[in-house]
């Protein structure tokens, strides 16, 4: 099975690679039991026997493995500051849209993404091939989720109408599972930096343009 895998870049530094990108325009009750007490009534004594009812455990986290897809993944909220149009909440929802994007590489599941990011996002939509090739039939994915390292924002209007955000992260390497067992390994990124756009559209941040930035 051919799998589509995306491949990053070296990272640079942040205040150098801002600068360039900025510079070239880049877009329960309990009861007393004491002596000496009444007995209690039919009624009261039906109610202290009354079990306590038992708390439902949670449901445990399990990551993928070759034995298995993820199960129990929790679904990442969205912080109020990411939606706060400011420069801490436009790295703060950077910072979400990744943490959106490893529960797709868990779950197969990509809509947290989809309500975040415009139709237009042409990385956005490699990453849904991605994430479909790897959960096609009854295969999943393991292994591949984003460590957020850095984000940074100069929080500068570009003259598209757009806002940039610097993301830097490392990713571990992509495993695909199938019934017949491993079938691919992606190579794994040691660290990346990649340029995310984002617009103000109906009070809430979207994403329009993710680039990695290269070397």
């Amino acid at each position: 099975m051919t799998r589509t895998i995306l491949r990053r870049s070296r990272v640079w530094s942040f205040p150098a690679v801002f600068a360039a990108v900025v510079l070239a325009g880049c877009s329960g009750a309990s009861g007393d039991s004491g002596t000496g007490a009444a007995s209690p009534s039919p009624s009261q004594s039906s109610a202290s026997t009354t079990p306590t009812p038992t708390p439902t455990p949670s449901a445990v986290y399990k990551p993928a493995s070759a034995e298995g897809p993820a199960e129990n993944v929790p679904l990442p909220v969205m912080p109020e500051e990411a939606k706060v149009e400011s420069k801490e909440g436009l790295e703060a929802f950077a910072r979400y849209w990744y943490e959106a994007a490893n529960y797709g590489y868990e779950t197969g599941d990509v809509g947290l993404v989809q309500a975040i990011s415009s139709p237009d996002c042409v990385t956005c939509q490699k990453y849904y091939e991605v994430v479909e090739n790897g959960f096609k039939d009854s295969d999943w994915m393991a292994n591949a989720a984003i460590e957020v390292l850095g984000v940074h924002s100069d929080f500068l209007l570009t003259p598209e109408g757009r806002y940039q955000a610097l993301v830097h992260f490392r990713q571990d390497k992509m495993e695909y599972y199938g019934p017949e067992g491993l079938q691919t390994v992606g190579e794994p990124d040691a660290a990346v930096v990649q340029l995310v756009e984002a617009i103000r559209l109906n009070e809430h941040w979207q994403v329009v343009n993710i680039a990695t930035i290269k070397g």
